[in-house]
């Protein structure tokens, strides 16, 4: 399933043989005190390599997944002071345009955006590559299903938005070594303005963490994993099938709970 894993001449044939091309977009910021600054993009990375398999043993789908990007916007996170790279959004922008024309070009009918960060808004990447290449591909750039899954699974009053119950407790499930377990404590953090465009983390949370994350445990996360990737696989599905859906066009403005849809 690794684009990386492959040489040209079989990326050319899976190409050519109609597979779709995942496109993870990562990024580098604070997990707050006790999950690590690669959480989302070891998360996207996972995620869509488990989705790409599923997807294929239960559909018949065939995917290639490529090497992540490690970096992007992380404005809100700079006054934390540390443990953040921070790409301004223009070259961002840029930079997921040029992969799209990349794969076009080695003849891929079928591209998805995956972002790591919700916050990350790739539209007009996605939407400027679709006017200019619409005669040879198209990109798709989903929604994430992360609320949903966490309102029905885990605990629709315990709102999160960063370093918070569904993203621990997923790393307390898959990746527990790498979580502080001593330092989970709940920030109490202020609500936050999602709108504010300016906006700052460490304006509501001396910690960094949005949401409670005492909250988490490995076996909530088991259950989160195994929605997440199925439902992953089934927006794989669908974008395989040329099938246009809200959850194919809407967007979270950052991570699971803001959302515009």
């Amino acid at each position: 399933m690794r684009y990386g894993d492959m040489t040209y001449e079989e990326i050319r044939d899976a190409a050519q043989q109609g597979w779709l091309a995942i496109v993870p977009t990562g990024c580098t910021e604070q997990g707050g005190p006790h999950l690590p600054v690669d959480f989302d993009t070891w998360f996207v990375e996972r995620v869509c390599l488990a989705a790409s398999e599923k997807a294929e043993r239960d559909f018949g789908v065939h995917s290639l997944v490529l090497p992540v990007m490690p970096f992007g916007p992380t404005y809100e996170h700079r006054n934390y002071g540390s443990g953040y790279i921070d790409i301004p959004k223009e070259q961002h922008e840029a930079l997921v345009f040029s992969i799209l024309k990349s794969l076009a070009e080695q003849g891929f009918k079928r591209i998805v955006v995956w972002r790591g960060c919700g916050a990350h808004d790739l539209r007009e990447s996605v939407e400027r590559f679709n006017r200019e290449y619409r005669r040879k591909s198209k990109a798709y750039l989903p929604g994430h299903p992360y609320h949903d899954i966490w309102c029905r699974i885990g605990d629709p009053s315990n709102p999160g938005g960063h370093a918070d119950a569904f993203g621990t407790s997923i790393a307390l499930y898959l990746r527990p070594e790498a979580v502080r377990i001593d330092k989970i404590a709940n920030p109490h953090n202020s609500e936050v303005d999602w709108s504010d465009p300016d906006l700052d983390f460490s304006r509501y949370s001396s910690t960094g963490v949005i949401g409670d994350p005492t909250k988490a445990s490995a076996e909530l996360g088991k259950k989160l994993w195994e929605a997440v990737v199925k439902e992953v696989a089934a927006i794989f599905k669908a974008v395989a099938e040329g099938k246009e859906s809200n959850r194919l066009t809407s967007l979270d403005r950052l991570h699971f709970l803001k959302r515009e849809s």
